[in-house]
């Protein structure tokens, strides 16, 4: 497999991924070109199921997964059913742990959701890796002799994160998960003949560790990076959203949701963004940027980012539904195709109310919240602001027959061009 997207004849794997910025921290670039640049490479990335969904902070390490395997290399997702079980240390606090049956549960979901972002046919075919396979057979004497001793506690005490929780309290559990998370770099040395791991930019201190224990039981040479955190202009958390977490799970976070996560990116954040997560070339890429400088408004960047990351993660079809009721909301397109779960999405970011009758058009404008009274919904229908599943409504005592619901049950009220809100019936 190798990848029609990267800059063909200009830039090396390890170039593009520097030009995108995705290298923040190595063992040693030199060391990486060679291992990126080369052959095929067997490689790993981690995630830990604590919860039942991986989220769009997980993106970065998700997506190049894929780009690596697109360049040949081969992927061994991990997915950590021990380290899960104990929990990498917060600087906060110590983590609540979560029943080994739920945890259990929460693996299987989460191996499901990384399925599609690479292919395991082929040469260099992805593999599916969990560590309790190699973890849970370990006696407690085996553990602290083969691994253990070859970590010196005053490196371990080191960590930042870890010199945070010693006033505070840290306990032995998490303090140990460093040497949990190492030995799953020597046994996919061992196992799979893995040189290279990768994560997020926090976990620098846990993957050099697992570096050096490779290199001290005589194993190697292995190497590693690090992608940078993903952060947002406003200073707000990058992965969140009004209504909380964007997660990968459809049933958490709906496709319409995600994909209006991307169209809504600042600008200042957008270039930095289509880097980071879009296979498109770097000549695509600076063209795409330029447009979208010259014509802001249009969002061009925005749009091609959240159409290009919702169909990855939720398929073509989805996509093509997100699109349409981004346009059918704002009366450029028809609400009459937008499939139920897919409007009722829509209307929930929006704002939906849930009523047992319908009132008047006025009422329903006074009841949705997009104005604050009676006099100011009838004063806004007389204007010609008003508008019902796209129609205008201009008579201020008008009112909305059943035969009007969409799927018989769902109204899209509107107030002038660009404020809209939902109506449910129940029943």
């Amino acid at each position: 497999m190798t990848d029609s997207n990267l800059p063909q004849g200009r830039d090396s794997l390890t170039d593009d991924l520097l030009w995108r910025g995705l290298i923040q921290d190595s063992t040693g670039l030199d060391e990486l070109r060679e291992l990126l640049d080369g052959g095929s490479t067997p490689f790993y990335v981690g995630f830990d199921p604590t919860a039942p969904s991986l989220h769009i902070g997980n993106l970065v390490q998700v997506v190049m997964a894929r780009r690596l395997q697109q360049a040949g290399h081969r992927p061994l997702l991990l997915v950590g059913g021990a380290t899960g079980q104990i929990g990498d240390p917060k600087e906060s606090a110590e983590r609540t742990l979560n029943p080994p049956e739920v945890i259990a549960g929460w693996v299987e979901r989460i191996r499901e959701q990384l399925s599609p972002f690479v292919t395991y046919t082929g040469e260099n075919a992805a593999q599916l890796v969990n560590n309790l396979d190699w973890t849970g057979e370990m006696s407690v004497v085996e553990f602290l002799r083969d691994v253990g001793k070859h970590f010196p506690v005053n490196k371990m005490l080191a960590r930042e994160v870890v010199k945070a929780r010693l006033e505070t309290g840290i306990s032995y559990t998490e303090f140990s998960y460093q040497l949990l998370q190492a030995n799953d770099y020597f046994e996919l040395h061992r196992r799979h003949g893995c040189r290279l791991q990768y994560g997020g930019s926090d976990q620098w201190g846990n993957i050099t560790a697992g570096v050096d224990y490779v290199r001290r039981r005589g194993a190697g040479p292995v190497e590693a990076f690090t992608t940078p955190l993903v952060t947002k202009a406003d200073g707000t958390k990058f992965g969140k959203s009004e209504t909380g977490t964007v997660w990968l799970d459809p049933q958490m976070t709906s496709p319409y949701a995600f994909y209006q996560f991307w169209v809504n990116a600042d600008d200042r954040d957008v270039s930095r963004y289509l880097r980071f997560f879009s296979f498109r070339s770097r000549e695509e890429l600076e063209d795409l940027e330029k447009a979208t400088a010259e014509r802001p408004q249009a969002r061009l960047a925005q749009r091609a980012l959240a159409e290009e990351l919702t169909t990855l993660v939720h398929g073509e079809r989805e996509t093509t539904q997100a699109v349409a009721a981004s346009q059918a909301l704002f009366g450029r397109g028809s609400l009459d195709e937008l499939a139920p779960e897919t409007l009722r999405a829509a209307l929930t970011e929006a704002g939906l109310v849930h009523l047992d009758e319908l009132p008047d058009v006025a009422g329903l404008l006074k009841e949705s919240g997009l104005v604050p009274s009676m006099k100011e919904a009838r004063r806004v229908i007389a204007e010609g602001g008003a508008y019902v599943n796209n129609t205008r409504i201009s008579e201020v005592d008008a009112t909305v027959s059943g035969d009007e619901l969409l799927h018989g049950r769902y109204l899209v009220l509107r107030r002038g061009k660009r404020s809209f809100a939902g109506v449910e019936l129940r029943g």
